[in-house]
């Protein structure tokens, strides 16, 4: 399972699905809800990116 997630397109996905939830989710509902939803997303977006950020870097350095 380790392996899947750790794939570039599962992190891709990953980080531009919840990318995407996060900015519209304070706007899709209402109230404190939609602000925790976008701040929940956020973080998983954000984890994804890093990732990403640093299998590049493995790569280049590897």
């Amino acid at each position: 399972m380790k392996t899947l997630l750790s794939s570039r397109p599962v992190l891709w996905f990953l980080f531009l699905f919840n990318l995407v939830v996060a900015t519209a989710a304070p706007f899709a509902v209402d109230g404190t809800q939609g602000v925790v939803t976008g701040v929940g997303m956020g973080a998983v977006s954000l984890g994804a990116g890093a990732a990403l950020l640093r299998g590049q870097a493995q790569r280049q350095h590897g």
